[in-house]
């Protein structure tokens, strides 16, 4: 992609080490939509805060593999990088958040401030603001996006690190709110929403809309696992079916989804293109084990080529 073409799109919150039953594998909400949408061909910035620990280093390594922008991670010279214990049942993830971590100290400095003017999109979480240090950085950070800064709220609810107060307040600097069917309830419930009676597709639409209508967000999308999603914007909506994917682990395939929706709404995309996008790369990253695959550059030309494809076809709402 040519660079003036790029946008930039910054990650803002955890960066850690996942755990898992077949070992550890780098991690992170924000980390996952970054790294996604470093590939997309965007400039997109990993803002955390690593410790000053072997952990830290071994995962500058990694990240070198990738085409994210690592060059404004913090060091944190007294907490350890973050790890996450993950156990797998029945194809879902499960999280033991070990805290403190050094995500927990993110610091607001000049060079965040100049990332924050510059950003054309940042994704944010519930997560991230478990401490009161990053919780105060994360909305620094919002407060300084140019009003046209399209700012993405994946609430990736973990219980217990999520309020009310918290929740309700990104809400309402939110540009699109990102969501998965799972967390659309106890959302409603905890921001004093009435839950529709209709406990389906029909269900999630008026959840959405009750959103858009008590919120200033202009986007919400629900993931619905391998059933595929639902996005309503104030005038339309559009659901898509989801692909059939073989199932490695879910492990990041909402991350993926969120950098793919993202990267097509800045370009002006349809509802219906977003949604073939977000889905196309979920259900790859669904497809291959941890959040952060291999990707060789025939897999991503035959992706592309099937959004492509899929955004020509004449598709209803």
């Amino acid at each position: 992609m040519q660079k003036q073409m790029q946008k930039v799109i910054v990650g803002l919150g955890e960066l850690l080490w996942d755990l898992l039953p077949s070992g550890k594998r780098l991690g992170g909400a924000p980390a996952n939509f970054t790294v996604m949408s470093s590939r997309l061909g965007n400039r997109a910035v990993i803002a955390s805060r690593l410790g000053s620990d072997p952990l830290a280093a071994e995962a500058r390594q990694v990240l070198k593999a990738f085409p994210a922008d690592i060059s404004l991670l913090q060091n944190d010279p007294v907490h350890p990088t973050g790890t996450v214990g993950v156990e797998i049942r029945g194809g879902e993830p499960h999280y033991i958040i070990h805290e403190p971590a050094a995500w927990d100290f993110m610091e607001w400095t000049q060079e965040w401030l100049a990332l924050a003017q510059s950003a054309d999109a940042v994704c944010f979480g519930s997560l991230a603001q478990r401490n009161p240090a990053s919780r105060a950085t994360i909305r620094q950070f919002l407060a300084a996006t140019r009003p046209d800064c399209v700012r993405v709220f994946d609430v990736n609810l973990r219980p217990p690190f999520f309020s009310v107060d918290v929740v309700d307040s990104l809400l309402t600097s939110a540009t699109i709110f990102k969501l998965n069917e799972v967390e659309v309830p106890e959302v409603l419930a905890m921001l004093g929403i009435a839950r529709p009676e209709d406990r389906g597709e029909a269900g999630l639409l008026a959840a959405a809309r009750s959103l858009l209508q008590k919120y200033p967000v202009q986007l919400v999308a629900i993931t619905m696992g391998g059933e595929g999603s639902l996005l309503a914007a104030h005038e339309s909506f559009h659901r898509h079916p989801g692909i059939a994917t073989t199932v490695a682990d879910t492990v990041g395939a909402g991350d993926a989804f969120t950098a793919a929706l993202v990267h097509a709404y800045l370009r002006g995309a349809s509802l219906p293109e977003m949604n073939e996008a977000g889905n196309r790369w979920g259900g790859w990253v669904a497809s291959q084990l941890g959040a952060m695959p291999p990707l060789d550059g025939a897999t991503f030309a035959a992706i592309n080529a099937q959004i492509q494809s899929a955004g020509s076809r004449p598709t209803l709402s």
